[in-house]
């Protein structure tokens, strides 16, 4: 009987950790906070859906202090890239959402995550602030994203590519959500 213990104790212990490997991570970079607490009410309920399929995560590093001039602008931009590409894991896919990026249905946005995903990548999805990401950062980039050509709140932005993120997945993971 202790062998066979032994013999269940790894099994579930080796099964654990395939499981736990197969747990795709994607990550959300985003330039800021909220400041409004509908927003970050409404991101924690998409965060807590998204568990269900993925180990997401949202990062924010520090918004610098643009100015107004150019010059200034991009000295920000510059600093705030720095933080992010600092952060980039090594398998990542790079979505960064920018006015230069393409537009895609969530139905062809599902079909390039589950892709990223099934090759063995990490989805890391971009937001830079409200003067945008810095050169370097669209360079580092796989894909450039844009969801409209209409200017959206960089911090609401950052809501609706949750609940696009948990669309895409319920999509993969055929689940009823999408319609």
């Amino acid at each position: 009987a202790g062998e066979e213990d032994r013999l269940v104790r790894l099994f579930r212990a080796q099964k654990a950790h395939a499981q736990a490997a197969e747990v795709t991570r994607v990550t959300l970079i985003h330039v800021g906070d909220f400041r409004e607490s509908y927003l970050r009410e409404a991101q924690r309920e998409y965060e807590k859906r998204l568990s269900a399929f993925c180990d997401f995560r949202c990062v924010g590093v520090k918004e610098e202090d643009a100015g107004s001039s150019p010059a200034e602008i991009e000295k920000a931009l510059r600093k705030e890239g720095e933080q992010i590409t600092a952060l980039l894991p090594r398998r990542a896919y790079v979505y960064a959402l920018c006015v230069e990026g393409q537009p895609c249905s969530s139905e062809a946005f599902a079909a390039s995550l589950e892709r990223v995903i099934s090759e063995g990548g990490e989805p890391v999805f971009v937001i830079g602030s409200s003067h945008g990401l810095s050169e370097a950062v669209k360079r580092a980039a796989d894909r450039r994203l844009s969801f409209s050509q209409m200017t959206l709140p960089h911090r609401l932005m950052r809501v609706v590519l949750t609940e696009q993120i948990y669309r895409a997945m319920t999509i993969i993971h055929h689940r009823a959500y999408h319609k």
